[in-house]
């Protein structure tokens, strides 16, 4: 009878450690999505409470820290126009996750609009309950991008 207790309290626990799991790893994937409206908004100041104070962002013309990807979201240096998001999963290690997202970004950079494939590399730490980014990394793939010059998918 203590076995069956035992056992029955672990397989309980077992389902509430998933459910929980689950659970981050759609806020997370929630909070992505969110971002990158945030970026082609132009919302600086949403985007500032999201990244770390110790952030780094990848780009294909450099990397630099949160204080810089700011500014450049405000001068509007970059432009994340749209991302087309084909993919994204989600893995939690401790209080970091990081998040893959396969994406075509229409971008306008130095005023010329652009489309690049990336394979986009988000890491977050959470820090007194709360998500925060700590890195952005844009890797270019060497797939075909997927949507036509007016931002809609291909078929």
């Amino acid at each position: 009878m203590k076995v069956s207790l035992l056992a029955l309290c672990f397989l309980l626990l077992s389902v509430l450690s998933f459910a929980q799991q689950q659970q981050q790893e759609q806020e997370l994937l929630t909070l992505s999505k969110d971002k990158w409206q945030w970026m082609a908004d132009k919302k600086a100041d949403t985007l500032a409470a999201l990244f770390h104070d110790k952030s780094m962002f990848v780009h294909m013309g450099g990397s630099w820290g949160k204080e810089q990807e700011i500014n450049v979201i405000k001068s509007g240096g970059i432009w994340y126009k749209k991302a087309h998001v084909y993919s994204a999963s989600v893995n939690i290690i401790g209080n970091t996750a990081i998040l893959l997202n396969d994406i075509d970004l229409v971008a306008v950079v130095g005023g010329n609009e652009v489309t690049n494939p990336f394979m986009v590399t988000e890491v977050y730490v959470k820090e007194n309950g709360k998500w925060k980014m700590g890195s952005l990394t844009f890797s270019k793939l060497m797939r075909p991008v997927k949507t036509n010059s007016e931002g809609n998918k291909n078929d």
